[in-house]
Order: C-alpha cells, then structure tokens, then sequence
C-alpha cells in the first residue's frame, strides 16, 4: 500500500479518484467525457453551482460573500490582491513568516506601499510572531495561513478592524474558522479541495472598486462575479474534481468532523516526534502546524537511511522541502489516520535500531 504525505499536488479520496476517472469516459450517462462538455452548457454550470454551494455551505458563508473558481493558482493571486485593492499611494499591512509570506510581498510592492509588521525570517520562519501591530490606516492585512514549506501555522485570526486577506491554499477546509471575518480567502486547489489547476476565491465585494488603476479584464475580481466564474473557459475538470472533493467532505460530516480526525493525525506525529530523541521537530510547540509537519534528525548522516526505509514501506513525499531539508509530512484532510499509525511505526522502529 503507497502511503502519500506529498505536499501538494497531495493525497485525495479514493471514491473522488473513481468517480473523477468514470467521469473521464463518461460523464453523467451523457456518453460525454468530462474533459469534452462545453463550459457554458447546463451540464457543467450544475457541477459549477453545486462547487459554489458547497463552498458556502462547509465555510458557513454570509450572502455578502461570493466564491471563484480561477485559473492561475495561489502565486496569481500574490499580485491580483494589490491590484484590485491597493493604490499606489495607500499601504497594505503584510505578515513575513515564510517562503509563501515572503512572495506575496514582493509583488505587492509593485502596486503600492507594503508595511511589514512582522516577520520571524530572524529564526528562519520557525515561528509565528505574535506581539505586531496593524496600522489602523492600512488598506487590508495579508497573512498566510498556513506555511506549507516551514511547517507552522496561524492558530489564531488576528484582531483588526482592517480587512484582513489570507493565503489558505494548505489549510483551507481543515479546521473551523469564522471565514466571515474575512474580506478575501484564496487557496489553491491542491492540497484540500481538489486537483491542481484552479484556485478558489471567496471574496466580499464590498471590498472592491476603490482602486484608480485600470485592471485587466482577466484580473478583475468583480468581471469573475458578473460572469459567474466564466469570464472565459473555466478550467473544467480541476472544478468537477473541486466538486467531487467538497461532497466528499461533506459526506465526512463537513470541516467540525475533519477537523477532529485531522487533531488525532497531528498529536499522534508530533507525540511520536517528541518521544523519540532521534527526530527533532524544527518549530515553536505552540506554533506547529496541523497539516504539514517538519522535523530533522539530530543525527544528519541517518537521513538517508530513514528516507530507504520510508521509500521501501511504500511512504511517498516525506523529504523535507530543500530550502529547509530533514522530513516534511503533509497530513491533508483525505490522509487517513492509518498512515500516520504506520509511519509512526517505523519512526518506532527505526528508533530503537539506533538508540
């Protein structure tokens, strides 16, 4: 049995695999593939409806709240925010703890004025930091979630009255959260909502329309609502796999039932990795992330031989990112418990061999 801890493209649910592949050949009985139906046909538009329904429903969204689904993943959108909220004389409150904080503040800057309130580069991202302020003047506040490559993780929504826009690509859907208090939420598909290709995009429209710029059709979130998500052609079958996967997890018993099951996931690793003095998680215990856990091995030679050992019992995507190095293990919402019960083993085992 292949265990997948990939950070993303990640692990999906088996039923969504088959339905999807099914779907492939064809599609609703129709004799069509998913991959041929036209875009603008009642056919997709019902896949689409019931992606932004479901959306809504497991995020318990308000009516002022609209969601997308668009092309470009995440790193589009490190530049679509400013551009659609940003003038070149006001400033954008941004928060720096990691690769994906560091990102979306370079392309800010060619939009406007970018106050970094804080940052944790100084303990290379292995915090979160907490005593900042956010300008009351600040025309929105940036953060990431969840940092997918340093392995820690906001357990908090900071205090604002600014609006506040957020990077959710590697937790999105994996915990409760008031998604309302929010003024913008993307997240690329391809770690909890589906297959990679699209972005999702809940944003509240009061928040647009106050830029002087002229925006590109392509990049102006309020052309997307008018047009439904279909300003052009959508990309259709990382929407229906979007679909799939949000009744999949709604079918669970939605993000209260995930989120329990994904708790159990990250104690037991993280209980392992503290009770082995072999490993060394890398972050702040407060600060750990839930969905995609670091660590290294006090001895650095060993490496190696963990990696074989994982490789050999079917263990997929635990090489650390290479910008940190050591291990990373992604415990996204389809990764059942039973593979980290046997990871967990084999961190034991390997253990005991070297003690």
């Amino acid at each position: 049995m292949t265990h997948n801890f990939n950070a993303g493209p990640s692990i999906l649910p088996r039923q969504v695999f088959e339905q999807a592949s099914q779907a492939i050949v064809n599609f609703n009985d129709t004799g069509l593939s998913i991959l041929e139906i036209g875009h603008r046909t009642p056919l997709f538009q019902a896949v689409l409806d019931e992606a932004v329904t479901l959306v809504k429903e497991l995020m318990k969204l308000d009516k002022a709240h609209e969601v997308l689904f668009l092309h470009g993943g995440a790193t589009t959108q490190f530049f679509q925010v400013p551009m659609n909220l940003l003038n070149e004389t006001e400033t954008a409150a941004y928060l720096d703890c990691g690769v994906w904080g560091s990102k979306p503040i370079k392309e800010a800057r060619q939009f406007g004025n970018v106050n970094v309130v804080a940052s944790s580069k100084d303990k290379n991202y292995t915090y979160i930091p907490r005593d900042f302020a956010i300008p009351e003047n600040s025309k929105y506040f940036h953060y990431t979630t969840n940092n997918t490559i340093e392995g820690t993780q906001m357990h908090f929504v900071p205090e604002t009255n600014v609006p506040l826009v957020a990077d959710m690509s590697s937790d999105i859907l994996s915990r409760e959260m008031d998604f309302n208090r929010f003024a913008l939420i993307y997240a690329g598909a391809q770690k909890n909502i589906g297959a990679a290709g699209v972005n999702m995009v809940v944003v509240n429209p009061e928040i647009l329309g106050t830029v002087t710029r002229q925006i590109p059709s392509m990049m102006d979130y309020r052309k997307h609502i008018e047009n439904g998500s279909m300003l052009n052609t959508p990309p259709v079958f990382a929407i229906y796999v979007c679909m799939l996967t949000l009744r999949w997890l709604k079918e669970q018993g939605g993000v209260t039932a995930i989120e329990k099951i994904n708790d159990q996931k990250a104690a037991l690793l993280y209980d392992t990795l503290d009770s082995i003095p072999v490993f060394k998680p890398t972050v702040n215990k407060e600060d750990r992330s839930k969905m995609n856990v670091v660590f290294v091995m006090e001895d650095p030679q060993l490496e190696k031989e963990f990696l074989d050992l994982c490789k050999k019992e079917g263990m997929i995507g635990v090489k650390g990112h290479r910008s940190v190095g050591g291990f990373r293990v992604s415990l996204y919402n389809a990764l059942p418990l039973s593979s980290v019960q046997v990871l967990t083993g084999v961190m034991k085992h390997f253990a005991l061999k070297h003690a």
